[in-house]
């Protein structure tokens, strides 16, 4: 043991690890309007899940199966994130899942932010069009 101090442990408090940093690009989705209980009686729907809640499950479980992104780990890091930099999303839900999905996707290089906003931007599209 050094009797210095330890250089990993300094300034710790200060900034969250580069995986639990926010993302710009989601911190523009968390918002009480923007919940599925919200948004699903402005689109006449009656469904208590959103639609997209079984393409989540699917991503989560394909992840998993091919060892890209383990369950447990997964879990974990949701918990994380959501007790910290995602703690304004409506949660624990499928939205809190889903942006803590993104941000993890994000951080290990699955998806890129423009991807992202691409998609997001389809997403808009097709409900608008309702």
């Amino acid at each position: 043991m050094s009797g210095g101090p330890d250089p990993s442990s300094a300034d710790a408090g200060d900034q969250p690890p580069p995986e639990a940093a926010p993302i710009a690009l989601l911190e523009t989705l968390w918002n009480d309007e923007k919940t599925w209980k919200k948004l699903a009686p402005r689109y006449g729907v009656i469904e208590p899940d959103p639609p997209w809640k079984i393409s989540l499950f699917a991503t989560c479980e394909c992840l998993s199966a091919e060892a890209v992104l383990p369950s447990l780990e997964r879990r974990h890091a949701e918990d994380r994130l959501g007790e910290t930099v995602y703690n304004g999303v409506s949660g624990p839900g499928p939205e809190q899942q889903l942006v803590a999905l993104a941000h993890q996707m994000l951080r290990r290089g699955l998806l890129t932010e423009a991807e992202l906003a691409v998609r997001m931007k389809a997403v808009r599209s097709r409900l608008e069009e309702t």
